[in-house]
């Protein structure tokens, strides 16, 4: 980024000023200045021409120069599209197709537009409008689509297709090669394979399916209210309250009409979602939306088949294999002259050479899939993990970008206080108990005062505003900053029933009110933890309805408080507050808490509370400022009545409501600020550094608030605590995202933190150049994020950089960011299943991603490179053995083996050593862990790319010109010898390259050689047919075989050795 910042000198401050007029006259020409009548900054919404001529990538000085002076980088590096048909062979035709395809798809499965509906209570026949079930489907199929589906996610591969035509070209007389079964044998068992592992990994989707479908929900608490749990949803834990339609409250009986009717708008506090559950109370209510039109099922796409790059490059070189076949059949008609029907010719060669593409690489790749899925299932280094999509092993091994949520998967969603700061003295973990001296005294004090009254008031009941400042005692700063922790909040202490629930009355009247049953339940887990801290230092919240709360003293005494007034926390505010009234004193009393930046300008003038929010916040602390004001009666009076007025208003009815609380925001007592860490899950620190290690970036996207996410970022060391951080300014225009964008351009190696609708304006006119930036910072923070959102910033990673995604996460609203990455991980546990049910890969913890990407996914990766390279130079010696035979013999189209020889060769004789691969590995697991580095290699794709492709072509061109030419050579009289030794010898030199390829021996790679030789040797005194079996237990069989088997083998090894010793690899540095 650095290298396309252009430097300039300071400017003087005439250059500034300006600038600053040429600044204003360009906004200003979009519309009126600045004055009560402009209503935004910039006002550029509709002036796209003028944003046009302003390029992006342009330099502070560009406002000072006129238009043709700006100094610009390229807005968008997008190559030339190309056109005619020239795109057409280029990809046109695949686009074409995969875009009619889709509408076919969109129009089968247009979504219905929802309007509103009547619901009958006790009377379903009067419904007239059908409804989807109620279930949720992860199936890729139906009983009707499976074999056409697997079958066309078969055939859309080229190697399966080529090997299909040439199977039914053998029922051409005049194009047969040999027998049937040599072709549909191999391609039969291929799609045998491939239909029973798809069979299994959907009837496993079904069950998991069944078993959610299944689940039943608990039946509104006689107060109206409820709390539910939506862990399934969004991975948080805290409880959300959800409030019953006041009028239901007042039916006399369930279903009875009422007169006059009743109208009552809903809210979304109203409503219950699927996917939650009821966790307290029973609920009864009437069910709207089901199945698909469900929140949750809403929130996610089809899942879709993922296919994984590692088959898409072999599929490439597959056609560049078939390019070469064509070529080596060309040139052999050309040398026969064109003689007679050449075009017969010319597809018997097709035919003959067609092992160059071999059908059993497909096999071999499904097979090592099955088996690297197994290995991971049985780590037990990480226990509980499920491969759900057999397909993608690989892909782990190949990811540049992690997407992960927050809650629930870098966290536990386990808020721990740690601190309580007063300006002058700081309390941590450590000297809680020093605190809760000091409230056992302040209410001992006060108790005295009172003359043994219930009363714990200190201030006057005069406003505070007119009282004298007078420096108070530690213990009363204490006394007053526990206090107001323990009333400012939405947290209800709940009890549950003895036994088993039963009928709700029963269930109400029969609570165990003691400390040990009570358990808090609140919409945000930080509440709850301030509310346990204030129970441990003596000051319990023991009860709560909507008007009114109790709290009781380290001395046992109950002191009731009536609420007044709550104002909720809100994402603009950035705070909440409420108005409470002492029962015992009639004092009132405004509390409130917030974000520093939300505090700062209403507490009254101090020097400590800026700097101790950055120090809590450099030790990943999430801080809370905690103020209050002390109200006269005739002052909530009037407040009411002007709060009460705002609230009828039918405009802007949100402005005034805010005004008028605002108008109390003024001059607080500042009382403390806290500090509350979310705890990250077990070695989330260690794994984040190891997958920045091995060069993977690391995205956050998160729905919740810009200082949480921010808070743990650097708490969880995503982002270092000596980088640099830009936090992206709320845009609301084209012009505003414009200008954010040139500043952000000019930072250097600093994370990104970027709100969701400030993310949601920059992709909206500035896609490319946004992505361009933010995948150069070393660590993306997206926040307030939706589930489509998530989903949406995957798919433009994937499709500005080309490279390979991850997603991981836990709940419901990671479901589509799951499933539209290259390769999706859910987590299970206490959070939900939904995710992990919907993911590629589950897992019980997020520590366990790095061994998952670091040994398995770069094991899978290596071990499918080797075996699929080896798999293709198992075809390409044969085919080049039958072009030398070929031309050696006029160029006849005659087969060099027929029959079981070549069914043998590709099954019995090689198959098990060459499959054994799938057990090599370069390093032990520990050090593939400690050195993460080695990872980067993949992403590169050294190990399958075009070059280790043709050194492969190379070796199998060699090697197969001397199995041919020494066994013309050594032969003496009878065709039947040069079968026998160079068919002995390919076998041999087969087994031979496996232990050549091999890295680190296994015992089960040893009994797979011995065992395909001892096939081999045993199936010769069946061979008749083939084989002189006279000739092949001579002396001289037997030397022939061996010379030429060390001529084709032997310079390879003293090749490997040379190699080894000069240029070793990185990784044998660190087996040594």
């Amino acid at each position: 980024m650095a290298d396309q910042i252009p430097l300039y000198p300071v400017r003087s401050a005439a250059a500034v000023a300006a600038a600053n007029r040429k600044r204003a006259a360009y906004f200003s020409a979009a519309g009126p200045g600045p004055g009560p009548d402009r209503p935004s900054r910039y006002q550029l919404e509709d002036e796209s021409a003028h944003l046009d001529e302003m390029p992006l990538m342009m330099s502070e000085e560009g406002f000072e120069n006129d238009e043709s002076d700006y100094h610009t980088l390229p807005r968008a590096r997008i190559t030339r599209r190309k056109r005619g048909l020239e795109w057409f062979v280029c990809g046109g035709w695949k686009f074409l197709c995969t875009s009619c395809c889709d509408w076919l798809i969109n129009i089968c499965q247009r979504k219905r537009e929802l309007k509103a509906r009547t619901v009958w209570l006790g009377c379903p026949e009067k419904c007239e409008e059908k409804h989807p079930r109620n279930s949720i489907k992860n199936q890729k199929y139906n009983i009707f689509t499976f074999i056409p589906g697997v079958l066309y996610e078969q055939f859309k591969f080229f190697l399966n297709l080529y090997f299909l035509i040439v199977s039914c070209s053998q029922f051409v007389p005049a194009l047969k090669i040999g027998y049937l079964y040599t072709y549909w044998a191999p391609l039969g068992f291929v799609l045998a394979v491939t239909i029973m592992r798809e069979a299994v990994d959907e009837f496993r989707r079904f069950q998991r399916d069944k078993e959610v479908n299944s689940q039943l929900y608990s039946k509104l608490t006689v107060r109206g209210s409820c709390f539910i749990r939506t862990d399934q949803l969004d991975g948080e834990t805290d409880w959300k309250l959800k409030v019953a339609v006041s009028c239901t409250q007042r039916l006399p009986a369930l279903g009875e009409d009422s007169d006059p009717p009743v109208h009552e708008s809903l809210s979304i506090e109203n409503t219950l979602w699927a996917s939650t559950v009821v966790a307290s109370g029973t609920v009864i209510g009437v069910v709207i939306y089901t199945g698909k039109e469900t929140r949750s099922v809403m929130n996610t796409s089809n899942p879709k088949n993922k296919v994984g790059l590692l088959d898409l490059e072999l599929n490439q070189l597959t056609k560049a294999l078939f390019l070469a076949l064509v070529a080596l059949s060309v040139v052999m008609v050309t040398l026969q002259g064109f003689a007679g029907p050449w075009y017969r010719s010319l597809f018997r060669f097709l035919l003959l050479f067609s092992y160059i593409i071999p059908i059993s690489l497909r096999v071999n790749l499904d097979m090592g899939k099955a088996a690297y899925g197994w290995m991971i299932m049985k780590d037990e280094h990480i226990p509980g993990t499920v491969v759900r999509t057999s397909t993608i092993p690989e892909e782990l091994g190949r990811l540049v970008y992690l997407l992960t949520d927050k809650t629930g998967t870098l966290t536990q969603n386990e808020m721990v206080f740690k601190r309580l700061h007063l300006g002058t003295v700081s309390y941590g973990t450590d000297t809680m108990d020093e605190i809760q001296n000091h409230l056992v005294n302040a209410y001992a004090q006060t108790q005295c005062q009172a003359g043994g009254s219930s009363t714990i008031s200190t201030p006057p009941r005069k406003a505070a505003s007119s009282a004298p400042k007078v420096r108070r005692s530690v213990s009363s700063r204490v006394h007053e900053a526990v206090k107001a922790v323990a009333l400012c909040h939405n947290v209800t202490p709940v009890y549950e029933a003895r036994g088993a629930a039963g009928e709700t009355e029963v269930a109400e009247a029969d609570q165990d009110f003691s400390d040990d049953n009570r358990t808090y339940q609140a919409s945000s887990p930080d509440e709850v933890a301030l509310v346990q801290w204030t129970e441990s230092v003596g000051l319990t919240l023991v009860s709560r309805d909507l008007t009114s709360m109790q709290l009781r003293t380290p001395s046992g005494q109950i002191l009731t408080f009536c609420i007044l007034q709550t104002f909720p926390f809100t994402s603009e505010s950035k705070r909440m507050g409420v108005i409470v009234r002492d029962e015992s004193t009639a004092e009132i009393t405004f509390y409130m808490k917030g974000a520093d930046v939300a505090m700062a300008s209403i507490v009254q003038y101090n020097d400590w509370l800026e700097e101790e929010c950055g120090n809590m916040a450099r030790e990943g602390l999430r801080t809370l400022v905690v103020a209050k004001r002390a109200l006269t009666e005739e002052q909530y009076q009037d407040f009411e009545s002007r709060y009460n007025q705002a609230k009828l208003s039918l405009h802007d009815r949100t402005l005034k409501v805010a005004a008028v609380v605002e108008s109390l925001e003024r001059e607080m007592e500042l009382l403390c600020l806290t500090g509350v860490e979310d705890q990250l899950q077990a070695d989330v620190r260690p794994t984040l550094e190891m997958l920045r290690n091995a060069g993977i970036k690391i995205w956050m996207l998160t729905g919740d608030k810009l200082e949480t996410a921010t808070c743990i970022a650097k708490s969880s060391h995503l982002v270092s605590r000596t980088q640099d951080t830009h936090v992206f300014r709320p845009v609301t225009s084209r012009g505003e995202a414009h200008l954010e964008l040139n500043a952000f351009r000019r930072k250097h190696d600093c994370a990104l933190v970027i709100p969701g609708d400030a993310l949601e304006v920059c992709l909206k006119y500035y896609e490319h150049e946004f992505v361009e930036l933010a995948c150069q910072c070393p660590a993306v923070v997206c926040c307030r994020c939706s589930p489509t959102q998530k989903a949406h910033i995957v798919k433009l990673l994937q499709q500005h950089t080309g490279r390979r995604t991850c997603a991981i996460g836990d709940g419901g609203n990671d479901v589509s960011m799951i499933q539209a990455a290259d390769c999706g991980i859910g987590i299970e546990g206490k959070e939900g299943r939904q995710a992990s049910l919907a993911a590629d890969f589950s897992i019980t913890r997020f520590k366990h991603v790095g061994r998952l990407l670091m040994v398995h996914g770069r094991s899978s990766y290596k071990r499918s490179a080797a075996l699929g390279q080896f798999v293709m130079h198992r075809g390409l010696i044969i085919s080049t053995m039958q072009a030398v035979f070929s031309s050696v013999f006029y160029f006849a189209s005659v087969p060099l083996y027929q029959g079981f020889l070549m069914v043998g060769y590709a099954t019995a004789y090689t198959m098990f050593p060459v499959f054994s691969l799938v057990l090599d590995q370069d390093v032990k697991p520990e050090m593939a862990m400690l050195y993460p580095e080695l990872y980067k290699d993949l992403t590169k794709g050294r190990s399958l790319s075009f070059k280790t492709f043709l050194i492969w072509v190379l070796i199998s061109i060699y090697q197969g010109g001397i199995l041919m030419f020494g066994a013309l050579v050594l032969f003496e009289s009878e065709f039947v010898h040069v079968v026998a030794i160079s068919f002995t010898a390919l076998v041999l030199t087969e087994l031979l390259m496996v232990a050549l390829t091999v890295r680190t021996w296994h015992w089960l790679m040893v009994v797979a050689q011995l065992l395909s030789l001892g096939c081999y040797v045993a199936s010769l005194a069946f061979l008749n047919e083939y084989f002189d079996v006279a000739f092949i237990t001579t002396v001289t069989f037997v030397w022939k075989v061996s010379a030429i088997t060390v001529v084709s083998c032997l310079p390879l090894y003293v090749l490997k050795y040379l190699k080894r010793k000069l240029s070793p690899p990185s990784y044998s540095k660190l087996s040594s």
